[in-house]
């Protein structure tokens, strides 16, 4: 992943493995096209087999996280597409939002004003959100006369903020403000705009110096759990964590208590 050089979007890879994915097209909010759809879905895909890549950042250029698919691009070709290349191009972005869901890593987005639309379910896929006061996040799927049920919104929203203020951003399409996204627990906190993008890189840093094993096993049965029952989540969890028990990572920690030492994990 190291050698990646996407041409619809940026990427850096940072010391200590975090990555940073910035969407671009900064004159319009850095909208998304068919083209920067299917290269986000792709090295989403690739981070499952990126030994060096331990946690991945999502981010906006110049103080906007997304404007979601781009008018010109995408809008207007759809209106000329019969249901095949409808459900072709539906299908390509749910793949995106299952491909974040799907790598091991830990993502983060960090969210400073307008993230609509395309750009408000990806912030949503990913497992932890950053954001600032001033940010804004719309599902605006009902104003363009599409139903909220999009890229997975309906499945994964609920989890969030819960079913009945989904119903309510879904139905309305309002924008949801920064501090209320920090109550309603879709933030997990709240940064000023000059310090969102160096916060979230400590974070995904903190996360990255950690068991990776262990974070790739729990974002896979945070993931998994939702549709079993309590007595298979238990069964589940008694399995997982037999798995990880064989880890060096979980000897390096017992080694270092021993030691009055902090454990040093290597992922393995």
């Amino acid at each position: 992943m190291s050698a990646i050089a996407p041409r619809h979007f940026d990427w850096a890879l940072c010391d200590g493995g975090v990555g940073v994915v910035t969407l671009t097209g900064a004159e319009r909010k850095n909208p998304l096209t068919f083209d920067s759809y299917a290269e986000l879905r792709d090295t989403f895909r690739e981070l499952v087999y990126a030994d060096d890549v331990k946690a991945v950042v999502i981010t906006g250029a110049e103080g906007n996280f997304c404007s979601g698919g781009d008018v010109r691009d995408i809008i207007g070709p759809l209106t000329e597409m019969d249901m095949g290349g409808l459900l072709r191009f539906t299908r390509m972005t749910g793949d995106l939002v299952k491909a974040i869901r799907g790598c091991p890593q830990p993502v983060i987005a960090a969210i400073d004003g307008v993230c609509v639309g395309a750009g408000a379910a990806i912030a949503t896929a990913c497992d932890l959100r950053l954001g600032t006061a001033r940010a804004k996040v719309a599902f605006l799927f009902t104003r363009v006369g599409l139903a909220g049920c999009d890229m997975g919104v309906c499945a994964l929203l609920p989890r969030v903020i819960g079913q009945g203020r989904t119903a309510e951003l879904l139905f309305t399409g309002r924008s949801m403000g920064g501090d209320e996204g920090e109550r309603w627990g879709f933030f997990n906190r709240l940064v000023e705009p000059e310090a969102l993008l160096d916060q979230a890189r400590e974070l995904a840093a903190s996360l990255a110096s950690g068991p990776t094993f262990a974070h790739a096993m729990t974002k896979t049965m945070l993931d998994h759990e939702w549709d079993m029952s309590i007595g298979a989540a238990i069964e589940a969890e008694a399995q997982a964590q037999a798995i990880c028990m064989q880890t060096r990572d979980f000897e390096r920690a017992y080694r270092a208590f021993l030691d009055h030492e902090r454990p040093v994990f290597e992922g393995d």
